[in-house]
C-alpha cells in the first residue's frame, strides 16, 4: 500500500479502485452532529455503503482515491487506527456511565487508555478493550489487553485474540481497586511488549514463557496486598 494512502487510513476495497476509510469514534461514542456529518459526506461524496465496524467505528465505503484529503478535511475528524503496527482500538463498553450492570466505570478508563495508546506504534498490532462487569461486552476476552469490572475493582487480562489462531485472554491480576493503579500495570505491560520488538501478538510471547515467568516479570514492580489472590 502506498504510503501517502496509509497516512490516510484509507483501505483498498475488493474492486481495487475504491477506498473505505474511518473516522476514529473513542469507545464508539459519539454525537448527533458527528453522526450527521459522516452522512452528509458520504452521500455528497457517493459512498457505497456505513459500515459499523467491530472497533465501534463507522467506515465509509467506496469512496476515490483523488478525494481522501478533501473528504478528510471537510470530516474534520482522525482516523482510526485500523490497519498498521499500532494499537488499532480500544473497545469499550457503556459501563457505571450507562448499563444497569455495571460494576465499574469502563468509559472513563476506555477514554484514558483510547487517549494514550490509540494509533501507538508498536511492534505488531495490538487491541485493548474495557467492560464494566463479567459480561464482557467489551470483549476484553479476545484482546491483547483489557480491564474487566468487578465489585471490588479491575481484572487485568492479558494475552487475547481473534484471527486464524484464536486465544483467550488470561487473568493476570484480579481486584486491582482503582483505575490509577491498573492503569499503570497497563502502561507497563505496554512498555514491556514494546521493548521486546517481536512482531507478534502479546499472547504468543506469554505462551512461550509461560503465564507464571510473565506474571512475575512484569508485576515486579508493583507489590499491591490484592495481587497475591492472582499469583
Amino acid at each position: 500500500m502506498k504510503k501517502d494512502i496509509l497516512e490516510k487510513g484509507a483501505i483498498i476495497q475488493r474492486d481495487k479502485e475504491t477506498y473505505a476509510i474511518a473516522p476514529h469514534i473513542p469507545g464508539g461514542i459519539t454525537d448527533a452532529a458527528t453522526l450527521r456529518k459522516i452522512v452528509e459526506v458520504a452521500e455528497r461524496y457517493g459512498a457505497q455503503a456505513l459500515k459499523l465496524t467491530s472497533a465501534q467505528r463507522i467506515a465509509i465505503v467506496g469512496l476515490p482515491e483523488d478525494k481522501l484529503d478533501e473528504i478528510w478535511s471537510e470530516l474534520g475528524e482522525k482516523p482510526g487506527a485500523a490497519i498498521g503496527l499500532c494499537v488499532r482500538s480500544v473497545k469499550i463498553c457503556p459501563g457505571t456511565t450507562f448499563c444497569k450492570r455495571g460494576q465499574q466505570d469502563s468509559v472513563e478508563a476506555g477514554l484514558k487508555m483510547d487517549a494514550k495508546y490509540h494509533g501507538m506504534e508498536l511492534p505488531w498490532k495490538f487491541k485493548m478493550g474495557v467492560s464494566g462487569c463479567l459480561n464482557d461486552c467489551g470483549e476484553v476476552c479476545i484482546k491483547d489487553i483489557g480491564l474487566i469490572g468487578t465489585p471490588k475493582g479491575w481484572n487485568i487480562m492479558v494475552g487475547g485474540n481473534g484471527g486464524s489462531q484464536p486465544r483467550l485472554g488470561i487473568k493476570l491480576v484480579e481486584n486491582v481497586p482503582g483505575d490509577e493503579e491498573a492503569l499503570a500495570i497497563v502502561d507497563h505491560i505496554v512498555d514491556w511488549f514494546k521493548a521486546r520488538g517481536r512482531r507478534c501478538r502479546l499472547g504468543k510471547l506469554i505462551e512461550e514463557m509461560g503465564i507464571e515467568a510473565f506474571r512475575e516479570e512484569v508485576l515486579s514492580g508493583f507489590r499491591f496486598s490484592y495481587m497475591k489472590s492472582a499469583m
